[in-house]
C-alpha cells in the first residue's frame, strides 16, 4: 500500500508540475504576444474551466497522496526516504499557498474587470500572475523530483 501511495504521489505531483510547466513555457509566451483585450478574454476563459475534476484531482493529489505516504508505517522506509517526501510535501504545500494567496486572487481580480479596460487589467495581472506562477512552478517541479528520489 506504501508503495502504491508514493507511486500515486509522484504521478499526481509530476502531472501537476507538468501542467504548470506547460503554462509556463508555452501558453504564456504565446498569449504575450495577443493584443490586451485577446489575452484578456482568453486567461478569462482559461481561469473558468481550469478548475475542473481532473484538475482537482491533481491540485488536491499533490497534497494528499504524499501525507498518506509518510502516514502510512513501512518497514524497511529509511529517514533520508521518509525525509524526501517530507520535503516534496513541504514543496507542494508552498506551491499551493502561492497559488491560493496569489495567483487565485489575481484570476479572480481579471475575471472581475471584464467589460472593463482590458490594458489596466493586464497590467495589473500579467507580470504578477507570471511571477508568482514560475515560483509554483519551480516548487512543484523539485516536489516532484523529491519523490521520484524517494520512489527510486
Amino acid at each position: 500500500m506504501a508503495s502504491l501511495l508514493l507511486a500515486l504521489a509522484a504521478l499526481t505531483t509530476g502531472l501537476y508540475a507538468g501542467f504548470l510547466v506547460c503554462f509556463m513555457i508555452g501558453i504564456m509566451p504565446g498569449l504575450k504576444l495577443l493584443p490586451d483585450d485577446q489575452f484578456a478574454a482568453a486567461m478569462r476563459r482559461f481561469n473558468e474551466k481550469v478548475p475542473g475534476p481532473v484538475f482537482l484531482v491533481l491540485f488536491l493529489g499533490v497534497i494528499a497522496f504524499p501525507v498518506a505516504a509518510l502516514v502510512i508505517p513501512v518497514d524497511g522506509r529509511t529517514s533520508a526516504e521518509g525525509g524526501l517526501v517530507a520535503g516534496a510535501l513541504a514543496c507542494a504545500v508552498l506551491s499551493h499557498l502561492v497559488t491560493v494567496s496569489g495567483n487565485i486572487p489575481l484570476n479572480s481580480a481579471l475575471a472581475a474587470s471584464e467589460g472593463g479596460d482590458d490594458g489596466a487589467a493586464r497590467r495589473a495581472f500579467e507580470s504578477r500572475w507570471n511571477t508568482l506562477h514560475r515560483i509554483r512552478t519551480v516548487l512543484s517541479t523539485g516536489a516532484f523530483a523529491l519523490l521520484v528520489a524517494a520512489a527510486v
